[in-house]
Parts: C-alpha cells; structure tokens; sequence
C-alpha cells in the first residue's frame, strides 16, 4: 500500500479543493532524500506540477498534479513528489525510456508514460487498430451491495469475479474504504453500444474524450468506480477539480499501487474508470 493512502486520508473530507491541496503533501519521506543532485530537479518538479502546460487528451490541462500518483508509480516510487528520492526514482525511469535523466517530469517524459498507461489498456490498442469491439453475450449482474440501485449493472464474468477480490483486498487494506460502503461500487459497467451511441449523439460529444461512438464500456470489461467526488460534482464530472480531487482519494491510491496485480488499469484522464485485461475484448 502507499504511504500516502494513510497522509492523505483528511483530504477526502475537504469542503474546497484546488491546486493547493495537491502540493507534495502526501507520499512518503523517510528513505526519499536522495542525491543532493536531484534537489533541483525536485524543485522543478514542485513548481510544475501546478504549471506545466499538457495536452495528454485532447484537452489543455495546466500542470500533472491529477497524474502524480500514476507518475510516482510508474517511476516506482512513493516518495513525495518535492522530494530528491522523487526525482532520483524518475531519472532512473528516464534513463531506462532513452530520455536524458534530469528526474523532471517535463512534455516529453509526460507524453512517453501516457503512450505506456494507453497502451495496458486491450480497447486502446484494438481501436488504433480499427477494431470496435462486438458486444458480448456472457453478461452477469451485480449485487445491489456492489452496484448502484437505479439500474441493473452487468459485467462479463471473470471480470465481475477479479473485480471482487480487488474490492475485497482494498477494503483489507485501507481502514477508509471499509467504513464507507459505497467506496468501490460500481456506478457504470457494461453498456449498450446502441444506447450509448444514441446519448452521444444526443448530447453531441462524440469526441472520444468524455463521451465516445465506440466505447470500452461495450467490453462488459470496464468498470466506473467510485471513488468519491469533490463537493458540487458527480462522480464522473471530468471537471478538473473533480478528477484531481479523486486521485488524491484513499481509494485511488490504493487502485493505482495494487489493481494491476488483479488485471485492473486505469484511463488515466478518469481516476474513476478502470479496465480488466485477464480477458480479450470480443
């Protein structure tokens, strides 16, 4: 588990939120002093993570604070981000990818971990292929207990059965989601491709960023989770305070270190929205 799930947990109850609350507060310290030469590189990485202009999704986005726990966690590090042991775990990641080794994230590093983080996802790579995958026909429900009440929730089978050791492992692990129930329900599972095609047409957002024609959704191996939501927001609102305010969340921590050990990767644009690989996509 991270350190940071235990530093960060008074944040999820926060009336406001903003950039601010995204400073290098949580990660871990101990053991993350590091080189003295990485001290500027960790300084820079503390002034970018709330200015560094990025386009990751069709969408200009102003500094990394959203992606810094997927960040730490590809350069195999819980340390604090404002940390020298930070920014000496990114170098190494730099230098292993052939960029040079500063240890700050920058464009090019951003962009080279975000073609990785697209390319775990199975969808990813059969719609740079072409390929709109069919429906498939082995569907089963959830539980009221893992979905939400308003409607029935399907998954395919062995997705629903991976999804419930993640969520019973996480509720193991993290004091926070055992006490609140609703943490880890599923509020979007398997969705019709006519019906989603017809909202996208109805709302005219096709784009593919919040809404898409064809969307991994149609697997039946894709699950929204929630994660809770800043104050004023759904659980879905891709509204930037809202998804930094989600990775900052007990829950997200927790998915990000641990739910590829169960098949799970994340669309990073949306902490909520995660998608199981142990399964092709029909």
């Amino acid at each position: 588990m991270l350190a940071s799930v235990l530093l960060i947990a008074a944040i999820a109850g926060c009336a406001r939120f903003s950039i601010a609350d995204a400073s290098p507060v949580f990660g871990a310290r101990n053991g993350c002093g590091g080189h003295r030469a990485f001290a500027p590189a960790a300084k820079d990485n503390v002034e970018s993570l709330a200015t560094l202009p990025l386009t990751p999704f069709g969408r200009p986005e102003t500094g990394w604070a959203i992606y810094a726990p997927a960040i730490g966690r590809e350069a195999h590090t819980a340390c604090a981000i404002d940390t020298p042991g930070f920014a000496r775990a990114l170098a190494r990641w730099q230098f292993a990818h052939g960029f040079t080794a500063h240890g700050a994230v920058d464009p090019a590093t951003f962009v080279a971990m975000k073609d990785i983080w697209q390319k775990r996802r199975p969808f990813v790579v059969l719609r740079e292929a072409g390929i709109c995958p069919d429906a498939p026909t082995d569907l089963v429900p959830l539980t009221p207990d893992e979905s939400r009440l308003d409607k029935v929730v399907e998954l395919r089978p062995k997705a629903l059965k991976a999804l419930r050791r993640m969520v019973a492992a996480a509720r193991r692990d993290v004091p926070e989601i055992a006490a609140d129930p609703q943490q880890l329900t599923v509020f979007s599972g398997y969705r019709d491709p006519a019906d989603d095609a017809a909202r996208c047409t109805a709302e005219q957002n096709c784009q593919g960023l919040v809404r898409a024609e064809c969307s991994a959704h149609r697997t039946g191996l894709a699950v929204d989770l929630i994660l809770g939501s800043a104050p004023g927001f759904a659980a879905d609102s891709s509204d930037d305070t809202n998804r930094l305010y989600q990775s900052r969340t007990p829950a997200y921590l927790w998915l990000v270190a641990n739910a590829r050990r169960y098949g799970f990767v994340n669309y990073v644009f949306e902490p909520w929205h995660w998608e199981w690989t142990g399964q092709k996509a029909r």
